[in-house]
């Protein structure tokens, strides 16, 4: 089934039990969703889905980072809760091991050993994880710590 239309009939179930706050994010990631399909002309794949999903979780990271910074918990607290909810439509995380395994079997495939061509072993690693939820940041950093 599309997200846009799981998404839709959790709606209509958060309608029903009059969760306004389940509501709202659920309309968050519909609106988000429609932008892009209607911005692209044409339906949405699963990659284009999965890529506005990573676009609205590093969001609500950062907002909650900045509203625990600015003093205010309440508001930080509702983006965590929007984060989880989002995440629950998201495919499963990588685990550690198969991060590692990847990142091993990108430095074999390319023999990198230079930081300067780290892209290279992104990219790769990146292709081996595909179809799992990666942050991009954490394999950056665990890739640079193979290549120093």
């Amino acid at each position: 089934m599309p997200l846009l239309n799981q998404v839709q009939q959790d709606m209509t179930g958060a309608m029903k039990a009059r969760d306004e706050s389940r509501l709202s994010a659920l309309r968050m990631i519909k609106t988000a969703l429609k932008k892009l399909e209607v911005d692209s002309m044409k339906p949405l794949d699963e990659k284009a889905e999965l890529q506005v999903l990573n676009t609205l979780i590093k969001q609500r990271r950062e907002a909650a980072e900045m509203f625990r910074q600015g003093g205010r918990p309440e508001l930080a607290e509702k983006e965590e809760a929007e984060l989880k909810l989002i995440e629950g439509y998201m495919p499963a995380s990588a685990s550690d091991d198969q991060i590692q395994a990847a990142i091993a079997e990108a430095l074999a495939e390319t023999g990198v050993t230079s930081l300067k061509q780290m892209g290279v072993v992104m990219k790769a690693a990146q292709a081996k994880l595909s179809g799992k939820r990666v942050d991009g940041k954490a394999l950056s950093e665990k890739v640079r710590a193979r290549l120093s």
